[in-house]
């Protein structure tokens, strides 16, 4: 077991983190709204983390201070969600495609802006972040209870008034409106909320990483999130959560079966690095197929009477 844990550590602690992004996704789709903004968040709270760990809280020798950590973490939140305030009320009165569209021109700025600022080290990116732990595992200090933190704040939103607002603005606006909900209020919280935890992530990630740079937003990993909410379930947080987890881990397992003696070269060369062209079929035969996703309300009803 302590063999496998130290061979998978990394895998592990990155597949919490996918289901961690998965549900910074899901909060704006609880209100209708398709919003690929997450990994633009999710870029600015490691460079946040990054430039602070290297630049300003320079500790020498010995892991880095596991309160620091949690310091910059709150930062990015921070950050990014006043950013998510400014970004989400202009561009949340766009719906639909509009909105995608708006939100992956935001990932794409800010992805622009890294790549030209000195601060942010350019194209090479910032290197050396120094660590809080020994192993990769041992990440899972903190973002299993993130995972867990942000679970059952979930589970409690779907349940209380906040949360009934955005099931009746994604399922029809007008009507909310009618009933005297304010629609752009609820739905930039959700925006808000699905950026403070984007960047909390990030600030983590980076640290985990022990590098950051502009490849971590972009436009790729927006497919890579929006499949694992779309095949993972759209109208309950456990879809995001088990989704986040299985495509996280997907592109190793395609290496696993990539290595496998006597498979076709051009079978091999596709499974190692067709990945994209993977997920969006997924996606196709996921919103046909599955338009709620795998994990629905009405399933886990079913399993908890049995």
């Amino acid at each position: 077991m302590a063999e496998f844990l130290a061979t998978y550590g990394f895998l592990i602690v990155s597949m919490v983190l996918g289901a961690l992004l998965g549900l910074s996704l899901y909060l704006p789709l609880m209100t209708g709204q398709l919003s690929l903004a997450s990994p633009g968040f999710y870029a600015l709270g490691g460079y946040i983390a990054a430039i602070l760990s290297t630049q300003v809280f320079k500790v020498s020798g010995g892991l880095f201070p596991l309160g620091l950590v949690l310091l910059e973490m709150l930062i990015a939140g921070v950050v990014s969600g006043i950013l998510g305030v400014l970004v989400g009320i202009p561009a949340l009165r766009l719906r639909g495609i509009y909105l995608a569209i708006a939100t992956i021109a935001f990932v794409e700025i800010l992805r622009i802006l890294a790549l030209n600022l000195d601060l942010t080290g350019g194209a090479v990116g910032i290197f050396g972040i120094p660590q809080p732990f020994q192993t990769p595992l041992e990440y899972l200090w903190i973002a299993l209870p993130l995972l867990i933190l942000s679970m059952v704040i979930l589970y409690r939103l779907e349940r209380i008034r906040v949360g009934r607002a955005f099931t009746a603005i994604r399922e029809d606006e007008l009507a909310a409106g009618a009933m005297g909900i304010d629609p752009t209020y609820y739905k930039v919280l959700a925006f808000t909320l699905g950026a403070i935890l984007a960047g909390v992530v990030g600030s983590l990630s980076a640290h985990f990483l022990n590098t950051w740079n502009a490849r971590q937003g972009t436009f790729d990993a927006s497919i890579v999130y929006l499949t694992s909410v779309l095949i993972g379930g759209t109208r309950t947080f456990v879809g995001p959560v088990l989704g986040g987890m299985v495509f996280t881990a997907l592109p190793e397992v395609l290496r696993a079966i990539a290595d496998t003696a006597g498979l076709p070269l051009w079978l091999a060369q596709f499974l190692r690095d067709g990945r994209l062209i993977i997920f969006g079929l997924l996606i196709v035969l996921g919103t046909i197929f599955f338009p709620q996703g795998l994990m629905t309300p009405d399933l886990l009803k079913r399993q908890r009477d049995k």
